[in-house]
């Protein structure tokens, strides 16, 4: 299998170095003269630990031209590695993107082998599909006949690039096509990685994804060692027994989407966090945000109740925790309250509520926001699944998986049952 890669900035000439000395034989394009010059006298085109090593190496693997049909025509696989750089709005480039398929698509028109397209170039769900459409337009061919496009996101680290390319956590491919899949199936068994096929938008938006998650974490960490340096605390030493917690903290615990947080501890410390900020006359933007993205959490799911235009709403669970009592700044409450206080008829079930044992400040807070909350409980689920327009389940229960709904009636599933799922009327928070 011969692989062209088009593009020989930082993702291209790393892939070209690292994919010869793989065993493959890699045709570069780039429409930088000087670029292709360099790669051809064994020299990288970028300042990275190992690359020009590699390029060095494996030289009887390795050529580049400025000549797109040229290494069309000798490679069955073609890496797109071009940029795509911010527009003035914040939104991704994708001209480098598409003059490229452009190109490629002019050259399987004229071929009678199928090829297959990677795009490694970080852009916007629904890249795909659109230059599928664009290559069928120019090349009149058909799409996982004649050619397929795979989208392969690249998560490389600039100073640790050739390690992350051949240590990967995982390697992430996507495509319409069976045929271009099972291309790079080939390509990537030789890293020693699990290769995930998902849906195309899934791989599209993974690498926006994964780099707003390491900016918040560099932002969250940040704010605490400011938080720590105002207080004389060695902010290392408690960063280091922070990431200690690899069941909570450095782990995937938290981190399904869903509905808002609540209960006891996540309010009560995250505020006392910021306090903590303000008083030590700290900004601390991440940190305050918090609280105030749950709440639109909340608002979100309410607009979405009133969307349904129906008037009659059962709750199935309103702690804010499955398995618990706990009331204390539970979500769910703020919801049913807004409910009640809009004309709506409510009913709530919760198989782990007796109004009879809950006490002290469980007590004191359900009374504060619900003091009717009596009216409202039935002891049935049949009752309420009957009585009621709308269904919002709002905990895990194995007797919600059994529900069966009647026409004109919803649900909105705040966490996630997979066994309703398919059920007409059904509707997810966040999927």
């Amino acid at each position: 299998m011969v692989i062209s890669i088009f593009g020989l900035g930082y993702v291209g000439c790393i892939s070209l170095a690292c994919l010869a000395d793989m065993g493959f034989n890699v045709i570069g394009v780039d429409i930088v003269e000087e670029k292709v010059n360099l790669i051809n006298s064994g020299k990288s085109t970028v300042v990275e630990e190992q690359v020009e090593e590699l390029i060095e190496k494996n030289r009887n693997k390795i050529e580049a031209t400025v000549n797109t049909e040229l290494a069309f025509s000798r490679s069955d696989v073609s890496f797109i590695c071009v940029p795509t750089p911010n527009e003035n709005n914040g939104a991704l480039d994708l001209s480098y993107l598409r003059n490229v398929i452009s190109q490629i698509a002019q050259s399987i028109k004229l071929s009678q082998k199928f090829h297959t397209v990677v795009i490694r170039s970080t852009v916007p769900p629904g890249t795909n599909r659109e230059m599928c459409s664009l290559i069928e337009q120019i090349s009149s061919k058909k799409s996982g006949v004649d050619f397929g496009v795979v989208s392969n996101p690249e998560f490389l680290r600039e100073g640790s690039a050739v390690k992350d390319f051949f240590n990967p956590p995982y390697t992430l491919i996507a495509s319409e096509s069976e045929l271009a899949l099972a291309a790079l199936k080939q390509i990537y068994s030789h890293l020693n990685a699990e290769i995930i096929v998902s849906k195309l938008e899934v791989a599209e938006i993974l690498k926006y994804v994964n780099n707003t998650f390491h900016a918040l974490k560099i932002s969250f960490a940040n704010e605490i060692g400011n938080i720590c340096n105002s207080l004389k605390i060695d902010s290392h030493e408690l960063m280091d027994i922070f990431c200690k917690d690899e069941k909570l903290n450095i782990s995937s615990a938290y981190l399904r989407p869903g509905f808002a947080y609540g209960g006891s501890c996540l309010p009560k410390d995250l505020s006392a966090l910021c306090e903590l900020s303000r008083r030590n006359y700290l900004r601390t933007p991440v940190i305050d945000s918090v609280s105030v993205s749950n709440g639109f959490q909340v608002s979100r799911a309410i607009k979405i109740v009133e969307q349904f235009k129906k008037r009659t709403i059962g709750f199935l669970g309103i702690s804010f925790k499955t398995g618990t009592d706990d009331l204390r700044n539970s979500p769910l409450l703020d919801i049913v309250e807004y409910c009640l206080g809009k004309g709506y008829n409510v009913l709530v079930y919760d198989n782990n509520i007796n109004l009879s044992l809950i006490s002290g400040k469980n007590k004191e807070y359900l009374n504060s926001k619900l003091p009717h909350i009596q009216k409202l409980l039935s002891d049935s689920l049949l009752t309420v699944i009957q009585s009621s327009e709308i269904l919002v389940i709002g905990n895990k229960n194995v007797e919600f998986e059994e529900i069966k709904l009647s026409q004109n009636k919803s649900i909105l599933d705040l966490i996630r049952v997979p066994e309703l799922e398919n059920i007409p009327g059904y509707h997810g928070v966040n999927w």
